[in-house]
């Protein structure tokens, strides 16, 4: 039984995306590292910043996105508790699905998990996405997709050009 508990109270590496479009974004973004670390989650590393284009509308305000690779002994269910409480702590309010906000904080890799539950790991359409493509190889250049179990330059190099070109590091 000790083993079991050794186990299950071992730290994850968890990579999660965050951005904010609303307010003063770099702040609102440090905010967030900020309180996540306040919460005992250790961030191994960070990206630089990337801007780019609001989606699906791009008359919206231009998002800042980042990708953190940070160690926790939280269970996926309660990670997302505390980054929906963090959300709310930076000035998130609730709107319309993709509306412009202060803070957003989503799972894109728990440790490699795959579950469909409450939480669906990884993030859906995590490779879909610049803002998250190009942060995660900055920080992690091996990484692989658990269930698609492509490497992330695949992943990248299956990006249309628009997407590509319209992301920039700041």
């Amino acid at each position: 039984m000790i083993k079991q508990d050794i186990l299950e109270n071992q730290v994850k590496s968890v990579y999660l995306g965050v951005g904010s479009n609303l307010g003063n974004k770099r702040n609102n973004i440090e905010k967030a590292k900020f309180k996540l670390i306040q919460n005992n989650i250790k961030i191994i590393k960070s990206s630089s910043y990337f801007e780019s284009l609001s989606w699906p509308n791009k008359q919206n305000p231009k998002f800042y996105n980042i990708v953190l690779e940070i160690f926790t002994n939280l269970e996926p269910n309660s990670l997302l508790m505390l980054c929906k409480k963090i959300e709310i702590d930076i000035g998130r309010k609730k709107r319309l699905k993709n509306s412009p906000r202060e803070c957003d904080i989503d799972i894109l890799d728990y440790n490699c998990k795959k579950s469909n539950g409450r939480i669906i790991l990884p993030h859906p359409r995590l490779h879909k996405r610049n803002f998250v493509l190009l942060p995660l190889f900055e920080i992690n250049k091996a990484w692989k997709h658990p269930i698609l179990k492509q490497d992330i330059k695949t992943l990248i190099l299956s990006l249309s050009n628009r997407d590509i070109r319209s992301i920039k590091q700041i």
